[in-house]
């Protein structure tokens, strides 16, 4: 019997040092901290790092969404819709998906204009309109490389519409 609780004194013993072990880790761990984060110079590092990170986002921002380019491309997106649906109140369904398809490659947000156009459009020119996509997926742009307008719109068929995609090898 002296053995079991000699041993268990031990036990209890090992088990308190541990957790004080474990309490003065955290300790120095939140000292070191906030010692780190009070150092003049891990600011100014961290300052430095995150504006060269935003730089380049900005960079791209500015280059992708020009005022005057984003008037035009409004200007454009309203036409293509237009003339979409002229062609469409017209029977001339072909045309009319053509116009649509444009409209949706200059459109900043291709998914939602989809959505709409699920809604509005006639299930047959819908169907017709999702088989014009890759058909505009497959067109190389200039140097041959894809539009991000090209690349959010196999993104958006893959997901929403997967067994249309296979269908067409998207």
């Amino acid at each position: 019997m002296p053995r079991v609780r000699a041993v268990l004194g031990l036990l209890a013993a090992l088990a308190a040092l541990s957790a004080c072990g474990a309490v003065a880790f955290l300790a120095y761990c939140v000292h070191r901290d906030r010692k780190r984060r009070g150092d003049p110079a891990f600011r100014r590092r961290l300052r430095d790092k995150r504006g060269a990170q935003r730089r380049p986002a900005e960079a791209r921002g500015a280059q992708l969404w020009d005022p005057a380019k984003n008037e035009k491309l409004q200007e454009l997106f309203l036409q293509e819709v237009q003339m979409g649906e002229l062609w469409l109140s017209r029977g001339e369904h072909r045309l009319g998906v053509e116009h649509l398809s444009n409209a949706l490659l200059v459109c900043g947000q291709p998914q939602e204009l989809l959505k709409v156009f699920k809604h509005t459009l006639p299930p047959q020119v819908f169907e017709m309109l999702l088989r014009k996509i890759p058909l505009i997926c497959q067109s190389p742009g200039r140097r041959g490389e894809k539009s991000r307008a090209v690349q959010v719109l196999e993104e958006i068929m893959a997901e929403n519409f997967p067994n249309l995609a296979k269908e067409i090898n998207l």
